[in-house]
């Protein structure tokens, strides 16, 4: 079985005050560390940035992998900062409610999961 890597994915995030943190996935299984606990978000996922709105937001990981049927919506590594950003978020008619597909180390092969954003956002992450 093919190994899957979380949404932090194999390059890191580079979070608050600049310090690099990664987290990996085999098959599936949470990581028991967290880029939000570690940079004090709510959430088990990652602090997302949503362009549209010039805000941060926490997320929870409900489902991770998940099969590639319906719309998904991108994240890229290009937050303020480092971190993971997309276009939209809640709020935006564009906005899936969280359903996720990444590509972070550029290989081609997608990854699709599930991790909705905590509101309100804020202006810092």
């Amino acid at each position: 079985m093919r190994t899957t890597k979380t949404l932090i994915g194999l390059a890191g995030i580079i979070g608050a005050g600049g310090m690099a943190m990664g987290m990996a996935s085999l098959g599936g299984e949470a990581c028991s560390a967290s880029a939000s606990e570690a940079m004090g978000g709510r959430g088990d996922g990652p602090v997302i940035y949503v362009e549209s709105q010039g805000l941060f937001y926490d997320s929870v990981v409900v489902a991770d992998p998940v099969p590639p049927r319906g719309p998904f919506q991108a994240l890229e590594m290009n937050a303020p900062g480092g971190g993971l950003s997309t276009p939209w978020g809640p709020g935006d008619r564009e906005y899936v409610g969280g359903r996720w597909v990444e590509d972070f180390d550029g290989d081609g092969v997608n990854h699709y999961f599930v991790c909705p954003l905590l509101g309100p956002g804020r202006e810092t992450p």
